[in-house]
């Protein structure tokens, strides 16, 4: 069931070329967590696989992401007049984001330190991330949820689109330029999150009812911050280092529409989604926003993991993902009216067939590379010598 081959002979001639080329300027990063990583890093076993903890911490972000559904469904327990989340639940989320990210920091020291370093540890630990968008911005929305003094869904459901696209540009700009340029907003968000869900356990959630300054409220100061740091700081950033590559005349993809081949897939699903929801006879959004959080996010995902495949082995990016005929269909069927009150089925059918389709990739993919590797995906042991 997971032997099919996905990566194209064409491909895995040029992961076996591939080079390791990323830029990391983020002060937090550079003097702060990297230090700490390569502490931490030091006590971990030698025989212990990078990707284990790559897939250990993101693990910890799928637990989050189901632990606050559990308590908090529909995004109201943090409104007036609902029963609140525990506070142990909020200790634990913290706790479980921060581990989760210097697991994040910590897979590629040890896999430097164990000799172990390989194309599929990079694919594996950023495709991992492409999914992990969605479960902790999802997860982080539960502080403020959608009541009186909350936000939104439809907000947050821009807002997290913002956060995807944040995450693929950097992707986008490595598909032209051949370098990767670590986006600041990662690690001062990452940050951030952790430090406000244990906040949240010891003021509770009350502490972010009121205003900051005159009418401007902690949840503005969440969404200016994403939104800040996004067309601030991540997108000008980002086209600044492919204009400099073009200017270098060191850029990869000359021809525009090349150029920009990695977002029509991404765009169109957006499209399709907003679409869906601006339209539904049934209001999806407000009755069930997690399912098509997740919906979109692991859709995009598996469109992203695409891209870092095809920017690793310096291959031509494929415009149109297969998962965008079955979203579209279920679209043409809610506005022409023929599924009338079982839209909520169609989301529940669309999302498991993403995810299934999703994983499938995911581990067709590793299993292909780790056998033209010759290595095992979560253990330095190496094949030939059992």
């Amino acid at each position: 069931m997971f032997s099919y081959e996905y990566v194209t002979e064409e491909q895995l001639a040029g992961f076996d070329k591939y080079k390791y080329s990323a830029v990391d300027t983020n002060p937090l990063s550079v003097y702060v967590m990297h230090p700490f990583w390569n502490s931490v890093v030091k006590i971990l076993p030698t025989w212990l696989a990078p990707n284990l903890l790559t897939f250990s911490g993101f693990m910890l972000l799928v637990l989050n992401f189901f632990m606050l559904a559990y308590f908090d469904y529909d995004f109201y327990a943090s409104g007036a007049g609902y029963t609140h989340v525990p506070s142990w639940v909020w200790i634990a989320a913290g706790l479980l984001n921060f581990t989760a990210y210097t697991l994040d920091g910590v897979d590629g020291k040890q896999a430097r330190r164990t000799s172990s370093s390989t194309p599929l540890g990079e694919l594996f630990d950023h495709g991992l991330d492409s999914w992990a968008c969605i479960f902790f911005v999802v997860t982080v929305y539960s502080i403020f949820g959608r009541g009186d003094a909350g936000v939104s869904v439809l907000t947050l459901f821009f807002i997290l689109w913002v956060v995807l696209f944040s995450f693929i540009l950097s992707h986008w700009e490595k598909y032209n330029t051949g370098v990767l340029f670590l986006p600041w907003g990662y690690d001062i968000s990452q940050v951030t999150i952790s430090v406000v869900y244990i906040i949240t356990a010891i003021v509770g959630v009350e502490a972010w009812y009121g205003p900051i300054v005159l009418n401007f409220q902690y949840r503005d100061l969440f969404s200016v911050m994403i939104l800040g740091c996004a067309f601030i700081v991540t997108f000008p950033v980002s086209l600044y280092n492919v204009f400099k590559a073009y200017r270098s005349n060191t850029l990869k993809h000359h021809s525009f529409y090349e150029a920009m081949l990695p977002f029509i897939s991404p765009v169109l699903l957006f499209g399709l989604c907003t679409f869906w929801v601006c339209t539904s006879p049934y209001d999806v959004i407000e009755k069930h926003p997690r399912i098509l959080y997740f919906l979109v996010g692991t859709a995009f995902s598996n469109i992203t993991c695409k891209l870092i495949v095809c920017q690793m082995s310096n291959t031509r990016c494929q415009p149109l993902s297969w998962l965008l005929l079955p979203l579209a269909t279920g679209v043409i069927f809610v506005i022409s009216g023929i599924l009338q009150d079982k839209e909520y089925y169609l989301l529940l059918v669309l999302a498991t067939v993403m995810t299934l389709a999703h994983i499938h990739y995911g581990v067709c993919v590793v299993n292909q590379l780790s056998k033209h590797f010759g290595i095992y995906v979560f253990s330095l042991k190496k094949p030939n010598t059992e």
